[in-house]
């Protein structure tokens, strides 16, 4: 695992994204094609920009969507289907970007994009992690175990109190108490993984990720376990790790 610290979020993005680039450019050259993950979320802002304005053969590259809040519509703000056309795939217009739809059967959704996953290897995983240390909407405990490469899962309060506080939601009472999310073990399944995490309000998840044994109360720390993995840090969110 690594672990590059910034001064800045704009040089984090900058860094992670440069990096992505290459990883997804180097993909493409082997094979033809590249696969990556999209994760969402105030912790990517700096990171997507500059990720759109790289130079990569995006009509090369197919794009997963890492979770998504059951029954929000595509209209609320705090939408993360909005968030990513109008942040990346709107932007790039890459070969084929698979959403997750938390409108209809939840349980259809899942089985669906399985099905589509299990035949699109993933080159690069772009990911941030949660105050309570989650990876996509997996929230401690997390399961480590299952095999299923989307999953239903309930969101604790620290979660939901995170995305109030980000400015999605008016009240806790709107944040969704369930959402779909992509699993732990598809997620660990991709050939690299790039974590973006910045800001202060992270600096105890980044620590434990980085330091705690491996454990499903801090799912991140799964990714002590992944054999290329990045972590993106800006000076407040290392502020608690050794350097």
């Amino acid at each position: 695992m690594n672990t590059i610290i910034s001064r800045t979020k704009q040089e984090l993005g900058q860094k992670a994204a440069g990096l992505g680039s290459r990883l997804i450019n180097e993909a493409i050259a082997s094979k033809g094609s590249a696969n990556i993950i999209v994760a969402t979320g105030a912790s990517q802002f700096e990171m997507l920009a500059e990720l759109v304005g790289a130079n990569i053969p995006w009509s090369k590259v197919t794009g997963f969507h890492l979770d998504e809040y059951i029954g929000l519509p595509i209209t609320h703000q705090a939408s993360f289907r909005k968030y990513l056309k109008e942040r990346f795939v709107g932007l790039v217009n890459p070969a084929g970007f698979h959403f997750v739809d938390g409108e209809g059967d939840s349980d259809k959704e899942c089985k669906r994009l399985g099905e589509i996953i299990s035949r699109h290897p993933i080159d690069v995983a772009f990911v941030g992690i949660g105050e309570n240390g989650h990876l996509a909407f997996n929230d401690p405990p997390a399961d480590f175990e299952t095999k299923e490469p989307f999953i239903i899962v309930d969101l604790d309060e620290d979660c939901r109190r995170q995305q109030l506080n980000e400015g999605w939601f008016n009240d806790l009472t709107e944040v969704p108490k369930q959402a779909i999310s992509m699993s732990i073990h598809q997620i660990m399944l991709s050939r690299h993984i790039i974590c973006s995490v910045p800001d202060s309000r992270k600096a105890a998840a980044v620590s434990k990720s980085l330091h705690d044994e491996v454990s499903p109360a801090v799912p991140a720390s799964i990714l002590q376990q992944h054999p290329s993995t990045y972590f993106f840090l800006d000076q407040e969110s290392a502020s608690l790790i050794a350097t």
